[in-house]
């Protein structure tokens, strides 16, 4: 199935590299700008296209590797030209196969194909997808197909519902992005405490990175360490004392996520003194 791009930034750009650097047909790029298109395809040894109709005639399928917002857009464009039997693909960890409307009529076939990783450059992302899971979600008719090619490229997949997408795209926002909300609030109490902005993400740097790959590895029942973990109550209080506003809020909802973890691991312990501090916590904000 010869494969092309529409979009050539650091998605298209990354999975045209993976996919040629594995011997797969990458057919070549479109763009509206003819410069990152002409980039991508030196970058992938593929083609350069001038125009979208010539892609489309070149092409058995289409990744549409552009912003969430513009994919209709560009689905309006294609539907003037012969697409019977393509597959078109979006990327988006957000939005379903549904974007694609009408595609039935058009006798093509529609789906989202979503890496769960973070491509951050046109030039190294490739070399690291090969750890990322990928999820499929569209017609029924080359699942197996896309699900057989990527599994064939080293990478776990899994099959998942359109009216699943939303769900599964906050997962991917609660492990990467607001983590990263997360360690700024942490940075903020440091330079409370006299650090500066740089020495405070230094120092929590060993502490993040660490626990982090504990959790990749070993899940968050095994990993989970701290004064939760331990029903240290009058550590817990000191912190709820000391924090006030948003920051005492999210400090307690996501310590009562962590005594469900906790109890997961020492199902032998008692924390109904802990589950009764946070109730009442709440009660007296």
């Amino acid at each position: 199935m010869r494969i092309g791009f529409v979009g050539a930034g650091k998605v298209g750009c990354t999975l045209g590299k993976y996919m040629t650097e594995r011997n797969v047909c990458v057919s070549g790029y479109y763009s509206q700008t003819r410069a990152s298109a002409k980039w991508a395809s030196d970058f992938t040894h593929t083609r350069y296209y001038e125009t979208l109709e010539e892609l489309t005639a070149s092409s058995d399928a289409l990744f549409l590797t552009v912003p969430d917002g513009a994919i209709t857009d560009v689905w309006n464009d294609l539907k003037q030209y012969s697409l019977k039997k393509k597959c078109i693909c979006h990327c988006s960890g957000a939005m379903s196969s549904a974007v694609f409307s009408g595609i039935d009529q058009m006798e093509a076939f529609g789906y989202s194909i979503h890496p769960l990783f973070a491509v951050h450059s046109k030039l190294q992302s490739y070399r690291e997808i090969s750890q990322a899971y990928f999820t499929i979600e569209g017609a029924q008719k080359y699942l197996p197909f896309w699900k057989e090619l990527f599994e064939t490229l080293g990478n776990p997949v899994k099959i998942i519902q359109a009216d699943q997408k939303i769900l599964y795209h906050s997962a991917a926002v609660f492990s990467s992005n607001l983590v990263s909300g997360l360690f700024e609030i942490a940075t903020e109490l440091l330079q409370k405490c006299g650090f500066t902005r740089k020495d405070g993400e230094e120092a929590l740097k060993a502490l993040f990175l660490n626990h982090c790959q504990s959790v990749a590895q070993n899940g968050t029942v095994a990993s989970l360490t701290g004064p939760v973990e331990r029903g240290d109550l009058s550590t817990i209080q000191k912190h709820l004392d000391t924090l006030t506003g948003e920051k005492r809020e999210i400090y307690l909802q996501l310590s009562e996520v962590l005594l469900h973890i906790a109890k997961q691991k020492h199902p032998e312990r008692d924390y109904e003194t802990l589950s009764m501090l946070f109730s009442s916590s709440y009660a007296n904000r």
